[in-house]
């Protein structure tokens, strides 16, 4: 992992960034603590397979939430098939309002729906999640140009994570680059989000929201906080 965005292992007694200690309560009355709690309760669960979210899954969890949705966690993560968040954080219906796009990169319609998600339901935790050996950010470390078509703007969006990935990672071997890449694309990431709504600005300012980078792993099913500044 990256030196200057190092993960920390979540345990039963995660660390929390800092400026994590109270937040306002929000959807379903929880705080963003509480909830990023049952998100990595939930982990713990997978990674022991002994998963239970498929019972919130079945036809009265589903009558209950056909006229509303309260989620407690915004989770913007990448597309790849092996990082569903739902799964990976052992939840069913109604529990997590999730963003997916390759590279877990934000454009306006992301941003746009993680605003809805943040100021209209009231979810008070968003989480950047990316993953191990993440192809997005493999093809923008590999990029000569722009690619051809649309995938070209996922590179852009990673770009500045590649960029400062070869600095910290000069002299080390292509997968070690990529996932120094990686660890540094979320961080980027998720520091941007106020940079670039001020809806998210506003909210995390007043308490209302917590912003997190977290890693999964694709071998163990961990996943694991990043430190943010």
């Amino acid at each position: 992992m990256g030196q200057a965005a190092k993960a920390l292992g979540i345990t039963a007694g995660f660390l929390f960034s800092a400026g994590a200690l109270a937040f306002a309560a929000g959807a379903a009355g929880i705080s963003a603590d509480e909830a990023l709690q049952r998100l990595m309760e939930g982990n713990k669960r997978y990674i022991e397979n002994q998963m239970t979210g498929q019972k919130l899954c079945d036809l009265k969890a589903r009558e209950s939430l056909a006229k509303g949705q309260q989620p407690y966690a915004i989770v913007l993560s990448c597309s790849d098939s092996r990082v569903p968040p739902e799964i990976i954080f052992d939840k069913g219906l109604g529990e997590l309002f999730v963003v997916r796009v390759a590279g877990n990169v934000p454009d306006p319609v992301v941003l746009g729906s993680i605003e809805y998600a943040a100021e209209h339901l009231n979810s008070p935790l968003i989480v950047v999640l990316g993953h191990e050996r993440c192809g997005a950010v493999t093809a923008a470390v590999d990029a000569k140009g722009k690619p051809e078509g649309n995938i070209g703007e996922i590179v852009k969006k990673i770009a500045p994570a590649v960029k400062q990935a070869k600095k910290e990672a000069a002299g080390r071997s292509k997968s070690e680059m990529v996932e120094t890449a990686i660890d540094d694309n979320v961080v980027l990431v998720a520091e941007s989000l106020t940079k670039q709504s001020a809806v998210l600005k506003q909210l995390v300012k007043e308490g209302k929201v917590k912003i997190v980078g977290a890693k999964y792993d694709l071998d163990d099913g961990k996943v694991s906080l990043m430190k943010l500044k």
